[in-house]
């Protein structure tokens, strides 16, 4: 009985300094079953909920990089290829993307949000803020409040963006100029239309956006089951 109420005492104390520390303790599993017809975003009112991107969208390309061995850590970090955000993020992502539409673009997903148990795992593989956030503070990944995100043209072939996504050289910051006027213009193409639609760039990677205001968000560590 002692040990019982000792394992309480010390889970009420982690999740009282996690509270501190805005992060989540919640260990329930988010439902990655796909829904037969698109669902209505409209419809849900908790903002803050963790919501599967593709049951609301049939207008997005996903090439989930960190579900593959094909990134910078050069191993498969997610069990698989879902795409999960908060609620009021996945509003601005479409209306984002209905505007890349209009002109014959499409969003292309990297990364949407990443569990902390995934990021202690990218932070054990590569222990270096420089490229991978330090998971004791977490990232807006982990708030599911930030997408990688790149464009494809009608045809479904990839703008040039001048480098690849994870390359962390100093080509690939926005504030780089020394790339031809159509790799400008491309970059500058995606980012006015993200800032347009409550998004806000990182400067050091052209495809890093942040909702406005999810630094705010807690930390969470919600896990998904993979869909058989």
């Amino acid at each position: 009985m002692k040990k019982v109420i000792l394992l309480f005492l010390i889970t009420l104390l982690v999740c009282f300094a996690s509270s501190l520390t805005l992060v989540s303790c919640k260990s329930t599993y988010l439902d990655s079953k796909k829904s037969p017809a698109l669902l209505d975003i409209a419809k849900e009112n908790d903002s803050n909920a963790f919501v599967n991107l593709r049951n609301y969208s049939n207008d997005f390309v996903f090439d989930m990089k960190y579900a593959t061995a094909d990134n910078f850590l050069k191993e498969k970090v997610y069990p698989c290829d879902e795409c999960f955000l908060r609620v009021k993020t996945v509003k601005a992502l479409l209306e984002a993307n209905k505007s890349f539409l209009t002109k014959g673009y499409r969003i292309k997903l990297y990364d949407c949000y990443r569990p902390k148990a995934i990021q202690k795992k990218m932070w054990k593989i590569v222990p270096d803020a420089n490229f991978v956030a330090n998971p004791k503070k977490g990232s807006i990944h982990n708030r599911g409040g930030a997408v990688d995100i790149s464009l494809v043209d009608s045809l479904g072939a990839e703008v040039n963006m001048g480098t690849k996504f994870d390359f962390f050289g100093e080509e690939a910051s926005h504030n780089y100029q020394n790339l031809s006027e159509e790799i400008l213009a491309n970059r500058k193409f995606l980012k006015e239309i993200m800032l347009q639609h409550n998004f806000k760039s990182f400067d050091s990677e052209w495809w890093h956006y942040n909702l406005n205001g999810s630094n705010k968000d807690e930390v969470s560590n919600q896990k998904w089951h993979c869909a058989d």
